[in-house]
């Protein structure tokens, strides 16, 4: 393979990891924007989805298009669920608190499944049967193309979703001003409970392709992910839905490239490398906005 090959094939395996983080960092950067808490147990979610999707099909036999549906809605459910029980009661409450309770519910989801379906990882079903794209020299595997289509698709509903429907409306309001928008008559639970639900949802669908490229599940699955897809969100202006998807295919492309000419070993290291650098000299990331706060 020629050394021009082998960069477009490495940029297609970043494109293919930027697809899954950018999904992810959609429901970080989503939460934060109306709820102002960085939910640590969004990458849990992930693991979650696996989980779900990999039981109805080996133990159930539900056809793959049903226990994909199956695995957005418990995650939607869950979404919901976990804002009702551990974040609404602490709304008021420091952003140290709502920080620890994050934290804590990505531990007990962790510690639950471990206990659940024990640490041992199990091997994720072939869900894509489609032969691999063919460009040139590059041979594209149909879990990649196919990752790649489904999460562009996802992006550009959730953007007119944001943008056009009434609820996405609301969304907005209620990130710009949640009292202001209360006192226009918007629930601010219901929308806040629907935020999780939709970023819940992207979460398990970015599980179950996270699994069809990587087949192997484990109740720590979603961990690493979810830090990078945080990562990916603060990259690209944490807040911000074209940010997300934005610092999602670079971090992704960035990570391809680290593993290929750098070292697989120092990928991690670069990363997080990147992060600090960013923090240093743009926090609010490449489309996000400087807000001041009054003390």
């Amino acid at each position: 393979m020629s050394e021009v090959s082998q960069f477009l094939m490495q940029l297609v395996n970043g494109i293919n990891a930027g697809s899954i983080y950018a999904l992810i960092a959609l429901g970080y950067t989503m939460v934060y924007g109306i709820a102002k808490l960085i939910n640590f147990a969004h990458g849990d979610i992930i693991m979650v989805g696996a989980y779900v999707c990999l039981f109805a099909i080996s133990s159930f036999n539900l056809p793959v298009w049903l226990a994909i549906i199956l695995s957005i809605i418990v995650c939607a459910l869950l979404g919901i669920v976990v804002e009702k029980v551990a974040y609404k009661p602490l709304r008021s409450a420091s952003r140290i608190s709502l920080l620890i309770t994050a934290i804590g519910v990505s531990y007990f989801l962790q510690s639950l499944f471990q206990l659940l379906f024990s640490a041992n990882p199990r091997p994720f079903p072939t869900i894509i049967n489609l032969p691999a794209l063919t460009i040139g020299s590059i041979s594209i595997s149909a879990p990649y193309y196919i990752t790649f289509i489904v999460s562009v698709i996802l992006m550009s509903v959730l953007h007119l979703f944001v943008q056009k429907t009434k609820v996405g409306k609301a969304m907005r309001a209620v990130s710009e001003d949640s009292q202001a928008a209360q006192l226009m008559g918007i629930n601010i639970d219901k929308t806040i409970s629907i935020t999780f639900a939709v970023g819940s949802a992207l979460a398990a669908v970015a599980g179950i392709l996270y699994c069809s490229s990587y087949p192997m599940v484990n109740p720590y699955l979603g961990s690493l992910p979810g830090i990078k897809a945080f990562i990916a969100a603060v990259l690209g202006g944490i807040g911000s839905i074209p940010g997300a998807v934005l610092g999602g295919f670079i971090l992704g492309i960035i990570e391809a490239l680290t593993k290929a000419y750098i070292s697989s070993q120092l990928s991690d290291a670069i990363v997080f490398t990147v992060l600090i650098i960013m923090l240093v000299f743009k926090p609010s990331g490449i489309l996000g906005k400087n807000v001041k706060e009054k003390v």
